[in-house]
Parts: structure tokens; sequence; C-alpha cells
């Protein structure tokens, strides 16, 4: 299939292209490279450097590679950062999304797979969180993304869109070739690895009061292999008219002490960690019923180990100490 993939030079979007070639997709990658990395796009995919808030660019795109189906990954997606500059993300997320989606209308593409986010759940009722949980964004961020998805479920019953979001929890974890490389890094993974690589001088540990198993925050990590895989699955799951939604965690949390451990027994390094008060809305839980995506898309984590997920991490950031200008 012809594929085109927004934000195909990020993390999930680069090693998510690196599946859709090994299994014979035709891909071309739409990235303006304010925050993805030219060197992340894989060999076989071609780079079209430009920003999907043009609709003429990606209308001109789309004809010319006779684009049959979108991944859309493209986004503004920091937590903290987005309620400090609300303007900005409505206008990279919501508003550049809506013109990719009347380009690819206006092209005849009717088919998309949308990277969201567990971020749409806030701080839930209850653990594991299903999709019918209440959507109740707090974040900028989190609004964003459900406001695609939103609108995604209108121009299903207007338009015939086929559309299936694809709810992350904790990306994490690298393939052999692509990892996480933000900037700046705010993801806990990275972050811990960039201590023992000496680049930092110890983790902050927000709160280690939480009613969990030993009082710090517990997140659902899931490998971004696994990830890449459930698009590959959702792309099987399209159908005209509906708009489908999917939670994508292991099921098992682990808490910020248990990533720490593991890191210090992965990397051998001591890893030192100041406790700091809690952050405002960060919840005590947050883990996934993924158990939809399993009876529907025939998906489940293979690398559910987080030892597995800190290892390859380890493995890509001893490679590259300085990401993608290593």
């Amino acid at each position: 299939m012809r594929l085109l993939v927004t934000g195909g030079a990020g993390y999930v979007g680069s090693i998510t292209v690196e599946a859709l070639l090994a299994i014979g997709h035709d891909v071309v990658v739409v990235d303006d490279l304010r925050t993805g990395h030219r060197e992340a796009v894989p060999d076989g995919a071609r780079l079209v450097e430009g920003d999907i808030a043009d609709e003429p660019f990606v209308r001109g795109v789309i004809r010319e590679h006779r684009v049959e189906a979108i991944l859309h990954f493209a986004a503004a997606s920091l937590v903290g950062a987005s309620m400090h500059d609300p303007h900005r993300y409505f206008e990279s997320n919501t508003v550049a999304s809506l013109a990719l989606l009347r380009a690819a209308h206006a092209q005849g593409v009717e088919r998309v797979v949308f990277s969201s986010t567990a971020a749409l759940y806030g701080t839930p009722a209850s653990v594991p969180i299903r999709e019918d949980a209440p959507l109740a964004p707090e974040s900028v961020y989190g609004e964003t993304k459900l406001q695609i998805e939103r609108t995604m479920g209108w121009l299903a019953r207007t338009t015939g869109l086929a559309s299936v979001s694809l709810r992350y929890f904790n990306a994490a974890g690298a393939s052999a070739e692509r990892g996480e490389d933000h900037r700046p890094e705010s993801h806990l993974i990275p972050i811990v690895l960039q201590v023992a690589l000496g680049q930092r001088d110890a983790v902050q540990v927000f709160g280690d009061d939480y009613d969990t198993r030993d009082g710090t925050a517990v997140r659902d990590y899931v490998h971004v292999l696994d990830l890449a895989a459930a698009h590959v699955l959702a792309l099987a799951a399209l159908e005209p008219g509906k708009a489908k939604a999917y939670n994508l965690g292991s099921g098992a949390g682990a808490s910020v002490a248990e990533v720490l451990d593991a890191a210090r027994a992965v990397t051998g390094h001591a890893i030192p960690a100041h406790v700091m008060p809690r952050r405002a809305g960060d919840p005590p839980t947050l883990v996934a019923d993924a158990s939809a995506a399993r009876d529907d898309l025939g998906w489940k984590p293979e690398r559910a180990s987080l030892t597995e997920i800190v290892e390859s991490a380890w493995g890509w950031h001893g490679r590259r100490p300085r990401g993608y200008d290593t």
C-alpha cells in the first residue's frame, strides 16, 4: 500500500515506518523537522520536508505519491508546554490536523490511523482504564488530541472517513537503529539513562507518598516496537464510516522506583535520585486495559518486560549518547 506518514522523523513515527517498510509498504514521510530528525527516517522511505497545515502542499504530496492511506503522528506533544503556550498547541495539533484531513478528503484519501494518547482520560476514576472511561483531558495537549478524535468521528458520519485512533500510554524502548531523542527530554526512561551516561546529575522523583506499592507513581510502559506493530494491524482494521479507538499498553504498570531499579541493573550505574514534591495533576496510577486491541486487532505486547524495554533503550543510547547528533 502507498502510505503517507506524517511526523515520520519522530520517535514512534520513524520506528513505525521501519515496520511498514519491512512488510513491503511504499512510504512517504512528511515532517517539518522542528522536533523530528532527518537521520531517523529509514532508508527506503522518501522524506518530504513540509508543514501538514499547508493544504496545497499536502494535496500535492498525496497526488504525486498516489497515497492510499495516512498514518498521522505529527504533533506538538509536551504536556507542560501545552499549558504555557496553548495557542501553539491548538494550531499545531487541532488546526493542522483538520487541514491534513481536508486535503486528504479533497484527494479521495479516506483512511487514517491516528497517533492519540492516554492523556484523553485525565485522572481516571478507576484503573485499568478502558476506552469507555470518561474523556476528561487535564492539559491542552490532551484536549487537542480529543478534538481530533471527535473531528474524525464526525467525518466518519458525514464523509465516510475510516479511522483508528491509538491511545498510547507510555511509549518506551528502542529498535536496533532508532530511539528517543527529544529536546528537551521529558520521558522518564531516557532521563534515567542520561544520568547513567553522565549527562545529568540525578533523576528527580516527583512524589514518594502516593498510595502505590512503593509510594512512587505507577505508569504503563509499552515497547515502541509493539506500538509500531499496532499501527500495522490498525491499517487492516479501517472500515469506511467507522471511527474506532484503542488503548495501547502492557496492562502491568511499573513504578518510578521500579524503573530506577531496572535501569541500575541494566546499566550497572548507581543513578542517584532526589525526591521532589508531587506535581499537580499527576495521578498515582495510570494503567491501560488493552483488551479491545487484543480482541479486535489481534494485538498484544510482545516485549512487556520492563527489563527488556530498558535494555533496548540503553542499547540505543549507548550507541548514540548524543542522539541523532552522534
